[in-house]
C-alpha cells in the first residue's frame, strides 16, 4: 500500500511537469503573436485568429485522444504525443507568412492533448475522496502559460526570437526522456478495469449532464485560455504599457489562476463541486460588470455651470478585478472536474475529453470573437461584454439544471414512499356513485 501511494506520487509529479511542458507550447503565441502582429500588420480579427488557432487543433483532437487513451497505455500516448511536437518546433524560425504561422499554430495544437491524457493517466491512482486534490495539482500545470509568459521573451532577449522554438523543442525533448525514464506505467490491475468496449465509453454522452459540464468548462478554461492570449495586446492598445510590462501583468494573471487550482480542488472535496461552481460564477459576473464598461465622458447641466465627468477603470482597477476572476477561474477549472469524477469515475478519458474538448473550444471561438467585437463596437472592453454575456447563459443552464433535478428528486421522493398512491387512495367514491 505505501509503495502504491509512492508509486502514485511519482505518477503526480510527472504527469505535471508533463502538462507544464505541454501547456507552455500549446501557448507560445501568447507571445510570439504580438512580434507576427506587428510584422504582418494584422487586424485585430486575423489576429484573433492566429491566437486560436493552436487551440482549436487542440480542442478537436482531445475528443479523440479520450477514447484511445480508454484503451491504450496513457504513458505511451503521452510520449508519442510529445514527440510529434518537435519538428515544428525546430521548424518554427523557418515561417514567414501568415498561413504558415496558421499551419504551424495548428500543429503546435497537438500539445492541447496532453491534459486529457493526464487526466486519464493519473485517476486511476487515486482514491475518490482525493480526486479533487490531485487534479487540481495536476491542473496546475496550467502554470506552463506562465513559464512562456516569462521564458520566451528572456530567450528573445539573450539569443534572439529565432531561438524560441528550438529552445522549446530541447525543452520537450529533455521532457520526452524524464517522463520515459521515470514516470510510473499502469499497474496490470488498472489495466484489466479499461473498457473494452468503444460503445461503453459513448454511453455517458447521451446524458445532458456531460454537455451541461462541457458549458461551464467553455466559460472556467476557455475564458481563461482566451485571456491568457488576448491580454499582452489589450494592455499594449488599451493602456498604452510596454510590451515587457504587459507580459508581465498576464504572467501575474496565469500564475495566479493556476497556482490556485489545486486549493479550488480540496474546496471541491470538502464542500462540494456544485458550491464551489455557483460562487465562482456570482464572483466573475461582478468582476465582469465593472470590466465591461467603456471609458466614459458625461456632461452633466448644473444650475450655475456644468460639470464634467469621467468614469474609466484604470490599469491597477482592472489588474485587480481580472486577478479575482483568474483565481474564481482556478476554483473552476478544478470544481468541474472534480464533479466529472463523481458522476463518471470509470469514464475520465471519454466525459473527460468531452468536457476538455468543449472547454478548448472556448479557447478557440473566444478570442475570434473578441477580435471581431472590437473591430464591429469599436471599443476594447468589447471582449469583457461578451464574456459577460457567456457567463450569464452558463449562470441561467445552472441554475434551471438545478431546478429540474430538484423538482426530480421530490417526485422521486414521493413515488418511493408512495405519496401519490395514497393521495389517491384517499378519495372516497361519491355514494351511490
Amino acid at each position: 500500500m505505501q509503495y502504491t501511494q509512492q508509486l502514485a506520487g511519482r505518477v503526480l509529479i510527472f504527469a505535471t511537469a508533463m502538462f507544464a511542458a505541454n501547456f507552455s507550447v500549446w501557448t507560445l503565441y501568447a507571445v510570439l503573436g504580438v512580434e507576427i502582429r506587428g510584422q504582418l500588420d494584422l487586424s485585430a480579427t486575423e489576429f484573433g485568429i492566429l491566437l486560436s488557432a493552436p487551440i482549436l487543433s487542440g480542442a478537436l483532437l482531445r475528443f479523440p485522444a479520450g477514447l484511445l487513451v480508454e484503451h491504450f497505455s496513457a504513458k505511451k500516448l503521452i510520449l508519442l504525443q510529445m514527440v510529434l511536437l518537435l519538428p515544428v518546433l525546430l521548424l518554427l524560425p523557418r515561417i514567414e507568412s501568415y498561413l504558415g504561422h496558421l499551419f504551424a499554430g495548428l500543429w503546435l495544437g497537438i500539445s492541447g492533448v496532453s491534459f486529457v491524457l493526464g487526466i486519464r493517466y493519473i485517476s486511476p491512482w487515486f482514491e475518490r475522496r482525493r480526486q479533487g486534490t490531485a487534479m487540481g495539482i495536476f491542473g496546475a500545470g496550467n502554470a506552463g502559460a506562465a513559464i512562456t509568459l516569462a521564458l520566451a521573451p528572456a530567450i528573445e532577449n539573450w539569443f534572439g526570437r529565432e531561438w524560441i522554438g528550438p529552445a522549446y523543442g530541447a525543452g520537450m525533448l529533455l521532457m520526452i526522456l524524464l517522463f520515459a525514464l521515470f514516470a510510473p506505467e499502469e499497474t496490470r490491475y488498472m489495466q484489466s478495469r479499461r473498457s473494452n468496449s468503444i460503445g461503453n465509453d459513448l454511453n455517458p454522452l447521451r446524458e445532458i449532464r456531460v454537455w451541461r459540464y462541457g458549458l461551464y468548462y467553455y466559460f472556467v478554461f476557455g475564458s481563461f485560455l482566451a485571456l491568457l492570449l488576448w491580454l499582452p495586446q489589450y494592455y499594449i492598445s488599451a493602456y498604452g504599457t510596454s510590451t515587457a510590462k504587459a507580459m508581465a501583468l498576464t504572467l501575474l494573471f496565469v500564475a495566479l489562476s493556476s497556482s490556485v487550482r489545486a486549493l479550488g480542488g480540496w474546496f471541491a472535496d470538502r464542500f462540494g463541486a456544485r458550491t464551489v461552481n455557483w460562487s465562482v460564477f456570482w464572483t466573475c459576473l461582478v468582476c465582469l460588470f465593472f470590466l465591461s464598461y467603456p471609458p466614459t465622458s458625461m456632461t452633466i447641466h448644473g444650475v450655475e455651470r456644468d460639470v464634467q465627468l469621467n468614469i474609466e477603470v484604470g490599469i491597477e482597477l482592472f489588474t485587480l478585478l481580472l486577478l479575482v476572476i483568474g483565481i474564481a477561474q482556478g476554483f473552476g477549472r478544478a470544481s468541474v472536474y472534480k464533479a466529472l469524477h463523481d458522476n463518471y469515475p470509470a469514464h475520465m478519458g471519454s466525459v473527460g475529453g468531452t468536457v476538455a474538448t468543449i472547454g478548448a473550444l472556448g479557447g478557440f471561438t473566444l478570442p475570434v470573437m473578441f477580435g471581431i467585437a472590437q473591430d464591429l463596437v469599436g471599443i476594447h472592453s468589447a471582449a469583457f461584454m461578451l464574456l459577460y454575456g457567456v457567463l450569464a447563459f452558463c449562470m441561467l443552464v445552472m441554475y434551471l439544471a438545478i431546478q429540474r433535478e430538484r423538482y426530480q428528486q421530490r417526485l422521486q421522493f414521493a413515488q418511493q414512499h408512495n405519496f401519490l398512491r395514497d393521495q389517491q387512495e384517499d378519495i372516497e367514491p361519491f355514494p351511490g356513485g
